[in-house]
C-alpha cells in the first residue's frame, strides 16, 4: 500500500483568524494560597493603613467630620446675580 499524508496544516490559520486569536483571560487577583504567611500578614496590615482618611473614619466610627473632605457646590448652568447697590 501507498504511504498517505500524515498532517497538514492547510486552512487552519484561516480558521483561527475569522474570529481573532484571542490572548488567555488573565484573574484579577491571584490566589494567595501557597504564599508566605508572614508576607500575607504584613500584607493585609498595609492594606488596612492605606486607606483614605474617610474611609478609616468610618470603620473606626469615630465619627470625626473634620478629616473626611466635603463635596464642592454643585454647578450652575446659570451665572449668580448678586445685588450690588452703589453708594452716590
Amino acid at each position: 500500500m501507498a504511504k498517505r499524508k500524515n498532517h497538514t496544516a492547510h486552512n487552519q490559520t484561516r480558521k483561527a483568524h475569522r474570529n481573532g486569536i484571542k490572548r488567555p483571560h488573565q484573574h484579577t487577583h491571584k490566589s494567595q494560597r501557597g504564599m508566605d504567611p508572614k508576607f500575607l500578614r504584613n500584607l493585609r496590615y498595609a492594606k488596612k493603613n492605606n486607606l483614605s482618611a474617610a474611609v478609616q473614619a468610618k470603620i473606626r466610627g469615630s465619627g470625626n467630620s473634620e478629616k473626611t473632605p466635603e463635596k464642592a457646590p454643585k454647578k450652575t448652568s446659570k451665572p449668580v446675580e448678586e445685588d450690588c447697590e452703589d453708594d452716590e
